[in-house]
Formats: C-alpha cells, sequence, structure tokens
C-alpha cells in the first residue's frame, strides 16, 4: 500500500493508538497505576497508556489532538475553564446539561447567554457579533435539529469569536467539526463512542495548540481524569462503531419510514444519518409513557448509544420543560429490526 494512500475511517477506528513494537500485545492493555518508578510521574498529571491510545485513536478520527476526561459534562466544564467566556451563544434546543452548567455560571454573574435556534444561521451569525464562544449541537438533543456548521463557522470567524461543536450523536464518522473551522470538538464517549452503557467517559479534540494545553490544565487541576478502565471500554468500544453505527443506521431508516405512516404518530424528527430518532406521538405525555411503560424489547431508558434500542419521553426532565410534552427520544440500537417494530407498532396500536 502506498505510504500517502488516505486510511479510511473505518481503518483508523481499529488500528489507531495500537501497539506497534515487537513482542508488544495486540490492542492496548489496562494500566492501574496512580504513580511510576523512577521518575516524577504521576497519572492525574501524565496520564497512561491506556488514555494516550484512546486520545490518539479519537484523534485521528477527528483530525486533531484529542484530551480524556472523567465523563462528557467533566469535559463541557473544561471547556469552559479555557476558554473563559463572558458571553456565549448556545442552542434554545440543546443537552441539559450543558444548558444547566451555563445556566449556573450565568446565575453567578460569570457569563451572558445568548439562546438561539440552531437552524437559523442568521440568527446565529447575528448573535455571535460580540460573543466569545458559539455553542453548537449538531444534531440537538433531543429535537435532532441540524446546523449549518460552514455557514455558521464563517460568522463566527467573522465575529472573533470561537466555536464548540457537540458532536455526540454524530460520532466522529458522521461528521468532522474541526474542518469547517471549530476550536474544539466535544464527545460524550459514554455514548456512541463506548457503545456498551457500560462507562462514562468524555473527549475534547482541537487543532489549536494553547487550547490543548489550557484542557489538559483544566483536566489536571479539576481532577477530571478517566479511569483506566473506562478509558480501556472506551477505546475497545470505538474499534466496533463503524460496523455498529451502519447497523443502527439501517435499523433508524427502517423504523422512520413506518413510524412516519403510524396513524398514532404525529411527526417523526431524524436528520437523515445517525441513530437518534425523536417522534411525537398523539395523545401527549400519557400516550408516550404509556408507550414507554408497555415496551419489551426497546428499553425505556436515559442516555443513549448502546448496542440496544432505548427510549424516554425527555420533557419529564426539568431542563427539557420546553419540548413537545409527547417527544420521546430514541437511540436505535443493533437488534433485528423487525422485533423493534413489532414492539413499538404493538404498543402505538393501543
Amino acid at each position: 500500500m502506498p505510504d500517502d494512500r488516505p486510511l479510511s475511517p473505518a481503518t483508523i477506528a481499529v488500528t489507531a493508538g495500537r501497539p506497534s513494537a515487537a513482542g508488544d500485545p495486540l490492542n492496548q492493555p489496562i494500566v492501574l497505576a496512580s504513580n511510576f518508578r523512577s521518575g516524577g510521574d504521576y497519572t492525574r498529571t501524565h496520564g497512561t497508556d491506556t488514555w494516550a491510545a484512546l486520545e490518539t485513536a479519537v484523534g485521528a478520527l477527528e483530525g486533531g489532538r484529542a484530551i480524556a476526561f472523567a465523563s462528557g459534562m467533566a469535559a463541557a466544564a473544561a471547556i469552559v475553564y479555557a476558554l473563559t467566556p463572558k458571553v456565549v451563544v448556545i442552542p434554545t434546543f440543546s443537552y441539559l446539561g450543558v444548558r444547566s452548567l451555563l445556566s449556573e455560571y450565568h446565575a453567578q454573574g460569570h457569563v451572558e447567554l445568548r439562546p438561539v435556534d440552531i437552524t437559523d444561521t442568521a440568527q446565529v451569525v447575528s448573535a455571535a457579533v460580540g460573543s466569545d464562544v458559539v455553542w453548537v449541537e449538531t444534531p440537538t438533543n433531543p429535537t435532532l435539529d441540524v446546523a449549518d456548521l460552514p455557514a455558521i463557522a464563517a460568522g463566527v470567524n467573522a465575529a472573533g469569536a470561537q466555536m464548540v461543536v457537540d458532536s455526540t450523536f454524530a460520532t466522529p464518522l458522521l461528521q468532522r467539526p474541526l474542518e469547517h473551522g471549530a476550536t474544539i470538538v466535544l464527545h460524550s464517549g459514554t455514548k456512541f463512542i463506548g457503545g456498551h452503557s457500560d462507562l462514562l467517559i468524555g473527549l475534547c479534540v482541537t487543532t489549536d495548540d494553547d487550547v490543548y494545553d489550557r484542557l489538559v490544565k483544566a483536566r489536571t487541576f479539576q481532577g477530571a481524569t478517566p479511569g483506566a478502565l473506562e478509558a480501556f471500554l472506551a477505546l475497545r468500544g470505538l474499534r466496533t462503531l463503524p460496523i455498529r453505527l451502519a447497523a443502527m443506521q439501517k435499523n433508524a431508516a427502517v423504523l422512520v419510514e413506518r413510524l412516519r405512516a403510524h396513524p398514532a404518530v404525529a411527526d417523526v424528527r431524524y436528520p437523515g444519518q445517525g441513530a437518534m430518532v425523536s417522534f411525537i406521538v398523539n395523545g401527549g405525555a400519557t400516550a408516550a409513557d404509556a408507550l414507554c411503560e408497555g415496551v419489551r424489547i426497546v428499553v425505556p431508558a436515559t442516555s443513549l448509544g448502546g448496542v440496544e434500542t432505548t427510549i424516554e419521553r425527555r420533557q419529564k426532565y426539568a431542563g427539557d420543560a420546553h419540548v413537545p410534552p409527547g417527544l420521546l427520544r430514541m437511540s436505535v440500537g443493533i437488534e433485528d429490526v423487525e422485533d423493534l417494530w413489532a414492539d413499538l407498532d404493538a404498543n402505538l396500536s393501543r
């Protein structure tokens, strides 16, 4: 193979960060250590080979340098620490954890917030003027709105602000925000990267060396370090992300088509790719709750991105009180799609 031939993302996901010296194990093992012999290295400040392997692989997929954190929220908090914004533009519909974090900073008088409809590019670009950070989430949680990253990035750059993109739903396989001018890409690796609902981990990726150093400093000072087992599991999960995501998307496309034709469904929101589907049932909160209580294969649970299909009504959470009461967010897994549809259809038809 020619040395200059670019590898596909599917190959990078499998190979990046793997030990390569003679006698090395085929896969990066778990490094369980808080300190190391004959030196001043300490895990909180210097990391481990397990972290480094995960960061190498995610960074290679995103086209930047990755930093791993204890959770997605730890990564989000580190971004605020690293960029020290005074004015932040944020989507009205977006992950409630990040909105709650920024709202807390606002309540303490540290930051001004400018909520926007992330699908209204002109509104976002206008709000970016005089801001420090434009926080983009695309697709959004839980409404699956899609932002025009290139156009927003151009406006943010012209305004002299920095753009943060939460790309958790898209994964590094479906979009690469750094190529559009993002300063930082954020992932809750708990979700699709880990892929098995068994870990908490967060990741930031950047091409800016100064921002990278400040993110590492945030992790060090705040103690937001990933666990050894979690980093190992996230890397192992990443290895199968391409085939898991392909199966999830195939299932999602079938379910979306059938949901759109079902008389009990008022609206279906799906951006055309990925494994997240949101749909609104007729009958509001009562009907949506009944569906969640009745399913047997689909799992009524929060979080997302695992091999199993999960569903929940988002408006029941205070932070998502502004979404439609009958909106159900579904993370489509890799089960047989006919079994999934039989489960959903039986409960929708009630």
